[in-house]
């Protein structure tokens, strides 16, 4: 990553770039990654940390069956569409993925009646292998299931994920293929001269670029009127999740859904792909887009909500809680170019199914960008993969032993609820992730039972000595999100 001074304009080959990416969450990593692969200098810039750090870290990590919604609607058939590419992603970017399958259930006659329409509306959507079950086929699928269960949905395509490692993956595809990324970079101005976006940040720095994409997630409309373009409105709904251990004796083997409503898919019980339980979410209305706080009395509505699908879920196992935002604009994703400012594309209100749909809009924003009159010349040289790098909790001791003879950082565990070796924690640093939220995100050190309580330390202790910073300029998230202040 190039590193630049404040107020410093950024150089590329042609002294400007093709096109500038505002937000570095999953839609504007799939969006750099897809024009990674033409011959065009593009910048993606978030006024975050990191890449990830925002609407994308706090989602349930699903990839939908493509039977919520009908393909009437962009949405839906962007998620049908992304759904499908997830296979060729993993293999060429090494992120956490399974397909373990969707079940849906239903608890009462009434719920029948409403599996039967997501049925009708997954057969017209071409949703392959989607199934109407009785009770006995659904206890069968997934036997962590309450007995009241009384039939159900079962759609074989559907798949969990770990969004951040995605999200990841997805930047150190695009950054080897020659995508500048910049975080830290809070849109404050923009002025247009000729065919040429000059797009400033709030510390100083400038980029130009010929296109501008807005995938700034909840602050899409801000950036929207930043550029003199549409006004509209992104209204924050909050979701809290709780986390189980993975020791839980709840843990099914598939997604599971209740009937949905009219505001939301519900509250699910999801098997992470990494060996946690997830359960959640809500949907709450707010006005504040930095609300994240978790209560007690969500806790208790999840839970009890959770445990009408699985009854075996224990309060004992949870062992951390989060909140996310989802960017609510109308029923639909807006992914047009605006009418109001030219060469700049809107790709705003991407909620749920927006993970499942991201790779999908990546291709349909390229496409956009080449109706609007960017030339798309494929890059020879592109190389989609990225290097696979080894895990210690998922290799023997043997296997282990052998990487430690070369490096001994591996036989250094950090993290001993994750089974992180110091060797992962470095690795993580030296890809630009220098925050503890970034290394957790990366190595997920941290994210065990103790939620960091004895390796915070550690992790410390390793960045100010490959980084040079000091105790004090150490953050969880940037900003001032420092973790030490004072000494005794």
């Amino acid at each position: 990553m190039k590193l630049l001074q404040k107020g410093a304009l950024v150089k590329t080959g042609s002294n400007r770039y093709d096109v500038c990416i505002v937000g570095a969450g999953v839609c504007g990593a799939n969006i750099a990654r897809r024009l990674s692969a033409y011959e065009l200098d593009v910048v993606l810039v978030d006024k975050e940390a990191d890449v990830s750090f925002g609407t994308s870290k706090a989602n349930s990590g699903i990839v939908h069956g493509g039977f919520h919604h009908n393909k009437k609607h962009l949405k839906a058939r962007l998620e049908l569409q992304g759904a499908m590419m997830f296979d060729r992603l993993q293999q060429e970017l090494d992120f956490p993925f399974r397909r373990c399958g969707i079940v849906v259930a239903a608890m009462h006659e009434d719920e029948m009646r409403a599996i039967e329409q997501l049925y009708m509306q997954g057969v017209d959507n071409g949703v392959i292998g989607i199934e109407m079950c009785s009770r006995e086929r659904m206890l069968d699928l997934e036997p962590k299931l309450n007995p009241d269960t009384l039939g159900g949905l079962w759609v074989p395509g559907g798949g969990i994920v770990e969004p951040y490692r995605f999200v990841f993956a997805l930047v150190e595809s695009a950054r080897k293929n020659g995508v500048e990324i910049l975080t830290g970079f809070k849109v404050e101005a923009a002025a247009r001269a000729g065919d040429e976006w000059t797009v400033r940040a709030a510390d100083g720095r400038s980029v130009k670029a010929r296109y501008v994409v807005n995938a700034a997630g909840l602050y899409a409309d801000d950036v929207s009127r930043v550029f003199g373009a549409e006004d509209f409105q992104i209204k924050p709904r909050k979701g809290e999740y709780y986390l189980l251990d993975r020791l839980t004796k709840a843990r099914p083997d598939r997604v599971i859904f209740p009937v949905p409503t009219s505001v939301s898919k519900g509250m699910l019980v999801i098997p992470t792909v990494e060996g946690t339980v997830l359960i959640g979410p809500t949907a709450e209305a707010t006005d504040d887009k930095t609300n994240l706080a978790t209560t007690r009395d969500q806790l208790e509505k999840i839970l009890s909500s959770a445990r009408t699908m699985v009854p075996s879920i224990s309060e004992y196992d949870v062992i951390t809680s989060f909140a996310g935002l989802r960017p609510t604009l109308d029923e639909d994703f807006y992914i047009a170019p605006s009418a109001k400012a030219p060469a700049f594309i809107q790709v705003a209100g991407i909620q749920s199914p927006g993970l499942t749909a991201s790779p999908a809009i990546g291709e349909y924003v390229k496409d956009l960008l080449k109706k609007e009159g960017l030339r798309l010349s494929e890059k020879p040289e592109y190389d989609p993969f990225v290097g696979k790098r080894p895990h210690v909790k998922d290799l023997t001791p043997f296997e282990v032993d052998a990487l430690a003879k070369a490096d001994p950082a591996y036989a250094n565990m950090v993290c001993r609820c994750e089974k992180v070796s110091e060797a992962e924690i470095v690795q993580a640093i030296r890809a630009g992730h220098t925050t503890l939220d970034g290394i957790k995100y990366f190595t997920r050190a941290q994210m065990g039972r103790c939620q960091g309580g004895f390796c915070t330390y550690k992790i410390i202790k390793i960045i100010m000595r490959e980084t040079g910073l000091t105790w004090d300029q150490i953050t969880k998230n940037g900003g001032e999100s420092r973790v030490l202040k004072d000494t005794l």
